[in-house]
Parts: C-alpha cells; sequence; structure tokens
C-alpha cells in the first residue's frame, strides 16, 4: 500500500492542522493567556470535563459523598478544551501538561493539587480510606487494573477513536490498527470479568471508576458511536458489569457533572452541592 504523503526532513507545524482540535493543537507547553480559574468554598476545587477522563473523578467524589463523608464536597467548573481553557495560566499552574481533570485539595495546608486521574482516584482513595485496600495483594491487584487503564485508554481514544470518529479523512491503516487494539483490550477485560464482579475482584474499586468511562461507555454505545463497528455485543461479561455500576447512584450523578452537551437536563456545566442535581435526569442515556 503506498501514501501520497511524504515526511519531510524536519517537521514544522502548519496552522490548518485537521482534526476536531486543529485549533487548539500545538507542538509548545505552557500558558498562552492569563486567566483566573473560579474558587468555590468546598474543601476540593475540580476543574474539569465529562470526558471519560473526567468521568473518574467525579464518579469518585460522589461516591464518597454517598458513604457520607461530607469532607468529600466538592465544587466542579467546567473546562472547555475546545476553547481552549486548558491553557490559561491558573489551569496550566494546576496542571502543567494542560490537561483534565485538574484537582485542589484546599483542607491540605498548603493547598495540594493533584493533576492526571489516575493520581486522582490514588490520592482520593488514600485520604478517605475507601475503595482502595490499604495493603496487601488486593491492593497491589487494584493498582494493576488502575495503571493498565492509564496506559491502555491512549489507544482507545487518542488512537481509535481520534482516526474513527475525529480525523479530517479516514484512512484504513490506522482505523485497523487501533480497532485491533481496542478489541484486544476489551478481550482482556472481558475475561477478567468472566470470573470477577468487578475489575479487580470481588469489591468495588476505584479500577472501575478509572475504567468504566472508556470501556464501559464504549460498550454501551455512548462513546465515539462506535458500538456496531466494534460488535460490543461480543463483550457480554463487560455488559453485565457496567449493568451493575449503572445501578449506582453516584455513577449516575459523576456522569452529568461537567457535562455540556445532549439533553439540556443532563447537563451541569458546574456543581457545587448535592441539589444542583435536583431535577436533572439522571438515566443512562
Amino acid at each position: 500500500m503506498t501514501s501520497d504523503y511524504v515526511p519531510p526532513k524536519v517537521w514544522e507545524m502548519e496552522e490548518d492542522n485537521g482534526g476536531k482540535f486543529s485549533g487548539i493543537n500545538r507542538p509548545t507547553a505552557g500558558a498562552r493567556f492569563e486567566k483566573e480559574l473560579p474558587v468555590g468554598k468546598n474543601p476540593f476545587q475540580l476543574y474539569s470535563l465529562a470526558t471519560p477522563n473526567g468521568v473518574k473523578v467525579t464518579i469518585m467524589l460522589e461516591e464518597l459523598l454517598e458513604l457520607g463523608i461530607e469532607e468529600a464536597e466538592y465544587d466542579a467548573y467546567t473546562i472547555d478544551i475546545l476553547s481552549g481553557d486548558q491553557f490559561g495560566s491558573d489551569f496550566v499552574a494546576a496542571n502543567p501538561n494542560s490537561k483534565i481533570p485538574a484537582l485542589f485539595d484546599h483542607s491540605a495546608q498548603p493547598r495540594q493539587r493533584v493533576f492526571e486521574s489516575g493520581a486522582i482516584l490514588l490520592y482520593l482513595a488514600e485520604k478517605f480510606q475507601k475503595f482502595c485496600p490499604q495493603k496487601g495483594s488486593e491492593r497491589t491487584e487494584v493498582l494493576n487494573w488502575l495503571f493498565w487503564q492509564m496506559a491502555s485508554a491512549p489507544y482507545v481514544g487518542g488512537g481509535f477513536g481520534h482516526f474513527y470518529a475525529y480525523a479530517p479523512s479516514k484512512m484504513k491503516y490506522p482505523i485497523d490498527r487501533f480497532t485491533m487494539e481496542t478489541k484486544r483490550q476489551l478481550d482482556v477485560l472481558d475475561k477478567q470479568l468472566a470470573t470477577n464482579d468487578y475489575i479487580a475482584g470481588a469489591e468495588y474499586s476505584i479500577a472501575d471508576m478509572a475504567i468504566f468511562p472508556w470501556y464501559g461507555a464504549l460498550v454501551k454505545g455512548t462513546l465515539y458511536d462506535a458500538a456496531e463497528f466494534l460488535k460490543v455485543e461480543e463483550y457480554k461479561n463487560i455488559q453485565s458489569w457496567a449493568d451493575r455500576l449503572l445501578e449506582r447512584p453516584a455513577v449516575l450523578r459523576g456522569r452529568l457533572v461537567n457535562r455540556t452537551w445532549g439533553p439540556e437536563d443532563q447537563q451541569m456545566r458546574e456543581r457545587h452541592s448535592a441539589s444542583d442535581f435536583d431535577g436533572l435526569d439522571l438515566s443512562f442515556k
């Protein structure tokens, strides 16, 4: 197979580089403009968007609140990544990598920043001693799957999702390459869930919270509109696991925080208290 594109000796960015994110992508890091982040009254300040990586954290916070842990109260503010909010000066100070989500713990002295979704899940699990065993083989197994997700999902998002859903033109090689890898990963999970109720064993954990917004959403048809293409009905164990998680009120709430698309009664640009969910449709769509 031949290609019309011949890479130059030295790559230079073209302003019109194509794709959904061409207006914000640059090969450099750092702040592009001055912008303060809003700060609410709760112990945790979350700056995020309801993408899979953002939903991981809001599910965790809602699960802690579901347990009655008032110290986990949080304010959530939307970072519009298509508008480039992630390159504002305050957000870059929160996360030098300019990716959502970013969290500040104002109950720590001095306040503690936490970035990268997996790091945030682990930070909260350790702070409140919930949803991750504190020691032993059970803890190791949870961390195995947490880090599996962090290493694997870029193939699903930046690989499959980009070339299947966002690239300006469809290309067989990258779509075949990342579809094969995505289905392989789904098979890894399906085999793990054949003998376990939850990802790391018998107990619900941060591993489930990390994996569900990517792979659960994929098999339930709400990510990349790719359910038929991927034949997701083949992964019956993942389907059953996703259904179990969708019975959890905190999962249904967490999916809506910082959501700016879909039906209006399933959008929540900001979240400051439990009452913000009043009047919203928490059903899965």
